[in-house]
């Protein structure tokens, strides 16, 4: 892996610097970034194979130019970097759509294996056919709208296939019921009943057992995320 591009945002020169020479190491180029509101510039014109966010800087914070990218439709990876160990706070950032959350401080070792697993699962995701979404044992064709399990069609409606669809595009990543409302229904009021029935339907055509469910779980006080054990 070599001549990746990253692009590392953090208010703190001598992190930034750290970081820099970490993957000047693996030939990996870095720019840098010293505010979230001089990485969203950087971003308008420019693509990268990672994008590392630190949680908490002076102006515009992580959170914020993350969920702008997300927001965007911008898929780039996202590390955030954070000096909080917290659980929920890490859980929040998932939820935002970061790939990855790294507590500061971290050895440069692990910094650098979470980098290339990041690069490598979105250029594996990149190679698929723009028409199909494959996670485990489950594929949706996206231009006849169907979803098979193991080779057998589930009996999906339009609207259960769009929400399993973006948690499919999505997995590992932690949404509550006000951005799933936004993502699929397309409306900023949530009624958070209308989410839990869709779940609980999609549920009962995935899952083995919808009280035990293995794929898509609720995250408790937070909202839903889609996994596959083993993955």
């Amino acid at each position: 892996m070599s001549d990746e591009k990253i692009l590392v945002v953090d208010d703190e020169k001598a992190i930034r610097t750290a970081i820099r020479l970490a993957f000047k190491k693996e030939n990996m180029t870095v720019i840098e970034a010293e505010d979230g509101d001089e990485a969203l510039q950087i971003l308008r014109s420019e693509h990268f194979h990672l994008v590392i966010l630190d949680v908490m800087m002076k102006r515009v914070g992580g959170y914020q130019v993350l969920q702008t990218m997300r927001g965007k439709g911008d898929s780039t990876p996202v590390m955030m970097l954070s000096g909080k160990s917290d659980e929920m706070d890490q859980v929040l950032g998932l939820g935002f759509g970061a790939d990855s959350y790294l507590t500061k401080p971290f050895h440069n070792s692990v910094l650098i294996q979470t980098a290339k697993a990041l690069i490598r699962r979105s250029e594996i995701y990149n190679r698929l056919a723009p028409n199909e979404i494959r996670q485990g044992p489950f594929s949706v064709d996206t231009l006849r709208m169907t979803c098979l399990k193991g080779g057998n069609e589930l009996a999906l409606t339009g609207r259960e296939l769009t929400l399993f669809r973006f948690f499919m595009e999505h997995p590992g990543q932690v949404f509550t019921k006000e951005q799933l409302y936004n993502q699929v229904w397309g409306d900023s009021v949530v009624d958070d009943n209308t989410i839990i029935v869709y779940v609980r339907r999609i549920r009962a055509k995935i899952e083995d057992d919808p009280k035990n469910p293995q794929y898509l779980k609720t995250v408790r006080g937070i909202g839903y995320l889609f996994e596959v054990p083993g993955v």
